[in-house]
């Protein structure tokens, strides 16, 4: 894809469905009795990935355009061949939690970059539960036995990741007991909850005084299918606004995008670095807050030229836009630093050395580090050819970067963006202004 730099970006939009809430809006669909319609269901290859294995399981799966109507007759089946995952690390966690409770074997997989990804962290779980889980050496594909029904346990999250504890809290609707989830290292996203309390499914949530939440599930009794709508993705969002917060001059419009508060920590940093964002709430959609966001004309940073730190119990609130920060930190005047973010070394790519490396190809002075980096900044950043090594998110990410440089410049593997935002560049085209 080439990219010319912008002027500005000018327009309003309205994005498509939250990806992270409708895998679990599928999945706890089909878990129900009767059938649910769901609205606005994310378009992203990872959440078609989830659909196309439900189906394989038995669930009765009807799409047309962006809603979709799930409904599972006498509980899930045996599939009648392996469930291709793709890309989606979302779709093979949480789905393991599910076929760990049920009695039958099932095999899940995905492309190249899922088998290359971690998965321990959810088989220790599930295996104190009772499931037995084979893999290669920790990675997929995953065989999973599952048990019926499963033991309740205590589970503390050894690193903040909302995948895993979504997998360890739907294996619990599933074990005798009471299964509990502590999360003492960040708070994660917390959909999960909110779309099982949604459905009416019993679940308790409670932090102590030290700050740490406690996440209680029992087993299943039953509940019923219901009608959803899944508002905007705000990870989608935040390039566009990324991009309107770096082009002087530029408005902004996003109507009906989710704003919940474990997914908002990317726009309080840009608000917090100057930049004039209003955030707008204009109500809910099945437990979860959705609003709409402005970026305002004369909106620009005022940072005060000390290197900005990020790190800790911020990382697993801004994991996804953390190569989006790292270019915005370009344009810092002190420039950045990301630092206790390892995890993204296990993303769909191993995107702290992405970023260095496209960053670097553009100007930009970052060093590297095992679990972060430091950009300089401001740089005037050059067009060039840089990589998506595969990624959704680095293509995006880079694509903003490429918007404020001087020259053209091209995004090898650009199409990758289809895992979440397919009309990514259709958008991002319809409101910038050269």
């Amino acid at each position: 894809m080439k990219i010319t730099p912008a002027r500005r970006i000018n327009g309003r939009v309205h994005l498509p469905g939250d990806k992270s809430i409708s895998h679990r809006a599928a999945i706890i669909a089909s878990l129900a009795t009767g059938p649910s319609r769901i609205a606005n269901f994310s378009p992203s290859d990872d959440c078609a990935a989830t659909l196309s294995c439900l189906e394989k399981l038995g669930v009765g799966i009807e799409r047309h355009g962006d809603s979709v109507r799930v409904e599972c007759g006498g509980g899930l089946r045996p599939a009648a061949a392996i469930l291709d995952c793709g890309n989606s690390g979302s779709t093979i966690r949480m789905l393991a939690g599910v076929l760990a409770g049920q009695d039958f074997v099932s095999t899940l997989t995905g492309d190249d970059s899922l088998r290359s990804r971690p998965m321990k962290r959810i088989i220790e779980p599930l295996k104190m539960m009772g499931a037995e889980v084979k893999s290669r050496e920790g990675r997929p594909p995953l065989t999973v036995v599952g048990t019926k029904p499963l033991k309740a346990i205590r589970y503390e999250l050894p690193v903040a990741s909302a995948q895993v504890k979504t997998c360890v809290l739907l294996a619990g609707l599933h074990a005798e007991g009471v299964t509990e989830v502590l999360e003492k290292n960040g708070e994660t996203r917390d959909h999960t909850e909110r779309m099982l309390a949604c459905f009416g499914v019993p679940i308790k949530s409670l932090v102590d005084d030290s700050g740490s939440r406690t996440t209680s599930i029992s087993l299943n009794q039953g509940f019923s299918g219901r009608d959803i709508s899944i508002p905007g993705d705000v990870s989608s969002a935040a390039f566009l606004i990324a991009a309107a917060a770096l082009l002087p001059g530029s408005r902004l419009d996003i109507e009906g995008v989710g704003i919940n508060p474990t997914r908002t920590m990317f726009l309080k940093q840009l608000q917090s670095f100057g930049l004039a964002i209003d955030i707008e709430d204009s109500g809910d959609d099945c437990n979860e807050p959705v609003g709409n966001v402005h970026v305002t004309p004369g909106a620009g940073f005022d940072s005060k030229g000390n290197l900005i730190p990020v790190r800790g119990g911020l990382i697993p609130q801004l994991i996804d836009e953390l190569p989006l920060l790292a270019v915005v930190g370009s344009q810092l005047h002190g420039g950045i630093e990301i630092r206790d973010a390892r995890e993204l070394r296990s993303k769909e790519s191993d995107r702290i050395s992405a970023t260095v490396k496209n960053l670097r190809a553009m100007g930009a002075d970052v060093q590297e580090f095992e679990d972060g980096l430091v950009v300089a900044g401001p740089t005037l950043l050059r067009g060039t050819r840089v990589d998506s090594y595969g990624d959704h998110r680095i293509a995006m990410a880079f694509t903003v970067a490429a918007l404020i440089a001087e020259g053209d410049s091209e995004i090898a593997g650009a199409d990758c963006v289809a895992v979440s935002f397919p009309k990514f560049f259709e958008v991002l085209e319809s409101i910038v202004e050269r």
